[in-house]
């Protein structure tokens, strides 16, 4: 199968069950077929040394001098250096636009809608995106400068900037406005490769897989805003003017204590006493200072009591919303014809590989495996290595640096001392010849 073709495989499996008495009148045999399934296959990019033939580089950012590159590699760790090899983009803070064409065009009406492709983020990403996007065939004159107002019909994987920003993101575009899920997904951070795959299926229900694990499922029309809400809160409703919001009320039957009221706020001070040098004609009638009165219990409130007539916070009753409309075939997207990537990055590095368009959820899973999952633990084995020869780099760099400091402060030390014992020595002379 040639890479980035169109192609339908066929899954048959029959089941036959004949009478062990060969002899008798009569054979008994049951024929079943189990299940047949047609899996198809828009488009399939493992990239190899022809990978430019099929993917073309965006005239976008250009002129500015801010667009990106990619090169073919399969990066610092790997399972399989040649079937690991992907597209990385280079150099950092860049703009990187490149896309490919389908050899048809794939509409996912009455079918799933399965787009895969697996990321490493070499370079342990601080800020930029790591995402696909899938273009309908009506934005092929705009191609030649795929960028950012390009239009698309799907955006979907990863997005890093800072502490903050760490989410998958699924976009659908609908009626010209593009819709970010409501769920949070968290996105792999570490700098491994992995697969990232979105289902799209014909009874509007989704799933999003990281690594073949699922991650996020539903209702597309639930956890997108394709339409309006189903139902309002009824604006012409009003609050009953017998509806009382109070949860508790002011205790009727409670009476204030009396005297309550002639107990001041402030009091002298019992234990304070006039200074031994107090005069009174001359500093006045002495008075002991002011403090708060512990007694002190502030205005009188009744205490409060649950109030039997409470009805909750009112809320005006749901109606149906008249502006909503339905549409079975909001998740359709009849004319996918290109695949791209249109990503800012702060630090480059990242290596996309293995893109699969399909209609087969199951062909999907059994391709992660056949790709990243016959290379993540070599690629795991081989990073940790890696990881460990740069520890031990670091770690003999920082002793022979300590080491040196400490040679130096050795010698600064021992010629503050020889300067010391000159000092002295030459004090010593001059008091000689004083004498």
């Amino acid at each position: 199968i040639g890479v980035g073709s169109t192609f339908t495989t066929t899954r048959t499996t029959v089941c036959c069950k004949e009478s062990t008495m060969a002899y008798i009148k009569k054979a008994l045999c049951f024929l079943a077929v189990a299940s047949s399934a047609t899996a198809k296959v828009y488009y399939e990019e493992k990239f190899d040394a022809t990978w430019e033939s099929r993917w073309h580089k965006s005239t976008f950012k250009q002129e500015e001098g801010t667009a990106g590159d990619f090169s073919l590699t399969a990066g610092k760790w790997f399972g399989d250096e040649e079937a690991d090899k992907g597209i990385q983009t280079g150099p950092d803070a860049r703009f990187y636009s490149i896309y490919s064409e389908m050899a048809e065009a794939f509409n996912n009406e009455g079918k799933p809608l399965v787009l895969q492709f697996s990321v490493k983020h070499e370079q342990k990403m601080d800020c930029g995106g790591g995402y696909i996007k899938l273009m309908p065939a009506s934005s092929g004159a705009q191609m030649a400068d795929f960028g950012g107002d390009t239009p698309y019909s799907i955006m979907f994987g990863p997005d890093i900037c800072g502490a903050g920003t760490k989410r998958v993101h699924a976009i659908f575009t609908y009626k010209g406005k593009n819709l970010l899920t409501k769920k949070s997904i968290d996105c792999e951070t570490d700098e491994l490769t992995h697969v990232y795959t979105l289902v799209v299926n014909p009874d509007k229900t989704y799933q999003i897989l990281i690594d073949n694990v699922e991650k996020a499922a539903g209702n597309v029309e639930d956890d997108w805003d394709f339409l309006a809400s189903k139902t309002i809160r009824d604006p012409e409703a009003s609050k009953p003017e017998d509806w009382d919001e109070r949860e508790q009320i002011a205790d009727p039957n409670d009476v204030k204590p009396e005297g309550h009221d002639d107990i001041p706020e402030k009091i002298a001070d019992p234990e304070a006493e006039k200074p031994e040098d107090w005069d009174d004609e001359d500093d006045g009638e002495w008075e002991a200072p002011m403090i708060e009165n512990p007694e002190f219990k502030g205005e009188w409130e009744p205490a409060m009591i649950d109030n039997t007539d409470y009805k909750g916070i009112w809320e005006a009753p749901m109606i149906d919303n008249p502006e909503y409309e339905a549409d079975e075939a909001l998740h359709v997207f009849p004319d996918t014809k290109f695949v791209g990537f249109e990503l800012w990055q702060v630090k480059a590095g990242t290596i996309f590989d293995n893109i699969l368009v399909t209609d087969d959820a199951e062909y999907a899973r059994k391709f992660a495996e056949d790709t990243w999952g016959k290379s993540k633990e070599g690629e795991q084995a081989m990073f940790d290595s890696v990881q460990a020869t740069k520890k031990a780099e670091d770690d003999s760099a920082k002793a022979a640096a300590d080491a040196e400091k400490a040679e130096l402060e050795e010698e600064e030390g021992e010629d503050s001392e020889d300067a010391e014992e000159a000092e002295e020595d030459f004090e010593a002379e001059e008091t000689h010849d004083e004498l």
